[in-house]
């Protein structure tokens, strides 16, 4: 989409170029960019040259950042640009040691607002698409917490800076700002970030294979990325009349409503449409919510509000985890102590399926991993069900909410059930070669009893 000349002509005193918007910085500030493949890129990529300008201390509040910024990467910026993230990826894990990244805990649905009561906003920047004949952007391909930011930076005296781009797709929904709302647009005209597809493999097919059967024609849908969630939902051609509601909408769920598979005609709310907080995939999936009104994005606040997702039947949650623990403490986003990703919206969801009238909840992982041994320095094969999780573990979903547990060995159902019934369940799909083991340990622990 293309910016008129009458329209052009209405914004061009507020056009300013990446080094204009620096200089807006100053020490101390406060910046929100958007979520994964929404925030602004242009900014973004030069923001380690506040340096130059003796500019200190700036955060950047980010989920998922698309690059490897170098204010991220670079320890000689770590007095320039401080992040604060609500989920870590590589390039940030990497970073961490660096002293200035360090990950804010929220469940999704609440991210924004106690983020914002916490902080003043001084720079909100994102990524929106060119402005139409009625003077509006959209936020393109989310609104996790960004029009949160956007009026959080209103209402403390900051700015609002959109790096308006022609290869943004317009979206619909709450995701709408008219352009008398922003204080600056940078004009950008960079490809939007793709994430190519996971192919699923065995292990994923397998698990898949475990929780189709609790997907019934007319279900409603919410599946996250990776190869058990791809799995999942290329496993649901044969099924009729299901809807989405979902915290991200996928290149797989865009698929399967090309093919009539999702068309939300049994969905109590937003029916006969798609429900998403934010999109991030293949340009297929950009190209399909372009423009397409049956697309509804809403606020994380909204959509993640395990009340609201309750409000459709049958809907069914499909998460993952690093590891899970014989009572069923589910620990999906550190590695003992140290961040490995975030909270995202997987209590939120799995709280919401299991309020809806025929919902269920399913958290999924590999009964075992590859591990280097600290000790040899070689990789070891070792459960991922454990009696006791790594010292300093963040448990994501309490054992109090755990529904269905999936790995390639079964699944099983644990709403209800006493810690005895559980044990044993669980240990029941772990990987055979480590359960005599785990019965072991967990009558040493005093996790359970061991009759004569």
């Amino acid at each position: 989409m293309q910016m008129s000349e009458q329209m052009r002509e209405q914004i061009k005193d507020r056009i300013i170029t990446v080094d204009q918007a620096l200089d807006l910085i100053h020490d101390g500030d406060q910046i929100v960019t958007g979520l994964g493949s929404s925030e602004a890129q242009l900014l973004m990529d030069n923001l380690h040259h506040l340096k130059e300008r003796g500019v200190k201390d700036v955060v950047v509040n980010n989920c998922l950042p698309m690059k490897a910024y170098e204010f991220i990467v670079n320890p000689e910026y770590r007095y320039t640009v401080n992040v604060a993230g609500w989920f870590y990826n590589p390039a940030i894990r990497k970073a961490h040691k660096n002293g200035n990244m360090s990950f804010i805990p929220n469940n999704l649905h609440f991210a924004g607002e106690k983020r914002f009561d916490h902080i003043k906003v001084a720079v909100f920047a994102n990524l929106a698409s060119m402005p139409d004949e009625h003077g509006y952007v959209s936020l393109s391909l989310g609104n996790t917490y960004e029009k949160e930011a956007l009026a959080a930076a209103k209402r403390d005296g900051g700015i609002v800076i959109l790096e308006i781009n022609p290869n943004a797709p317009r979206c619909f929904g709450d995701v709408q700002v008219h352009i008398s709302e922003v204080d600056y647009f940078i004009e950008a005209d960079y490809p939007i970030p793709v994430i190519p597809d996971a192919d699923p493999n065995d292990k994923d097919r397998q698990i898949a294979s475990y929780i189709l059967p609790h997907i019934k024609d007319g279900s409603c849908i919410q599946l996250g990325i990776g190869g058990i969630p791809n799995a999942v939902a290329t496993s649901l051609y044969g099924k009729k009349n299901l809807g989405v509601h979902t915290e991200m909408l996928t290149s797989e769920m865009a698929k399967l409503a090309k093919a009539g598979v999702i068309n939300g005609k049994c969905k109590n709310q937003d029916n006969g449409m798609i429900t998403t907080t934010f999109a991030m995939g293949t340009q297929e999936l950009y190209d399909f919510i372009d423009n397409n009104p049956a697309v509804k994005f809403q606020a994380g606040s909204v959509t993640n509000n395990p009340f609201v997702i309750a409000k459709n039947d049958n809907q069914i949650s499909i998460n993952t985890t690093l590891e899970v623990d014989v009572t069923g403490q589910c620990c999906s986003e550190s590695l003992g102590s140290m961040q490995f990703s975030g909270s995202g919206g997987q209590s939120d969801t799995v709280i919401g399926a299991q309020l809806s009238k025929g919902g269920k909840s399913f958290i999924a992982l590999y009964s075992t991993a590859m591990v280097k041994n600290p000790a040899t320095g070689e990789r070891e094969e070792v459960s991922k069900i454990v009696c006791q999780l790594k010292p300093g573990a963040t448990v994501s979903t309490s054992r109090n909410d755990l529904d269905y547990l999936v790995t390639e060995y079964g699944c099983v159902h644990l709403k209800g059930t006493t810690i005895a019934e559980r044990v044993e369940k669980i240990i029941s799909i772990a990987h055979p070669k480590f359960r005599e083991a785990l019965w072991e340990e967990a009558y040493r622990l005093g996790i359970v009893a061991k009759k004569d």
